[in-house]
């Protein structure tokens, strides 16, 4: 579903998703698109904050109250502050307009591949990596990778949200608590600590890849 006012931005991606085989469903306004939402739940939303009726910062914290499938952002807002509101507010991707189709699918398939996978898999392979969920053990190849209590909390958060970008703030929450939310240097120490075990180059990683002032996003290949 595409819930944009602009006409143009809705056939463009009516025709580019269209060849991709997605059925494509518009809106113009956010009321609209929430109770086309609420009708026929899409597998994926793309939203624009724009709309003429309402922010769409506010439409995406009430799909979040009942909505559980991937929502990304497409906007021409392109401040760092509109990034991290709309992926704390629950985004699982953000592009900023004008934007590149191949890089809107990709970013649509990774969010689609993500939620599709069951969420009690006990044991995920991304590339030459394989965590066991149920063990909570990690192995690179044949070699297992030894890791810390909290390293390994990190590795799950950001696996288990393959393809999605979480912010700065929300590892933070996540992993140390609400009071460590401003104290991006612990983060920074362990995604460090973490790359050195996981990646084939710390220097050029292929797994956690950094989001520039926003946080980190994990791509398992």
């Amino acid at each position: 579903m595409v819930i944009d006012d602009e006409p143009q931005i809705r056939k463009l991606l009516d025709i580019t998703l269209s060849a991709q085989q997605f059925r494509v469903q518009g809106a113009s306004t956010g009321k609209e698109g929430m109770i086309a939402a609420a009708m026929h739940p899409p597998d994926l939303i793309l939203l624009d904050l724009g709309l003429p009726d309402e922010d769409g910062q506010s439409v995406l914290i009430r799909l979040r109250e009942w909505y559980t499938r991937p929502v990304i952002i497409l906007s021409a807002r392109s401040s760092e502050e509109d990034i991290v509101k709309a992926l704390d507010n629950g985004a699982n991707d953000y592009l900023v307009k004008p934007f590149r189709a191949g890089e809107l699918l990709a970013r649509i398939r990774s969010a689609l591949r993500s939620a599709r996978q069951e969420e009690n898999t006990p044991v995920q392979t991304f590339g030459l990596l394989t965590i066991d969920f149920t063990a909570h053990t990690v192995r690179k190849g044949d070699e297992p990778v030894h890791l810390t209590a909290t390293e390994y909390s990190l590795l799950l958060l950001l696996a288990q949200n393959e393809g999605r970008v979480l912010t700065h703030q929300f590892i933070l929450r996540e992993i140390w608590g609400p009071a460590y939310t401003t104290q991006s240097q612990y983060l920074r120490v362990y995604v460090g600590q973490l790359r050195k075990k996981i990646e084939d180059d710390p220097n050029q990683p292929k797994l956690i890849l950094t989001e520039s002032g926003v946080g980190y996003r994990f791509v398992g290949g």
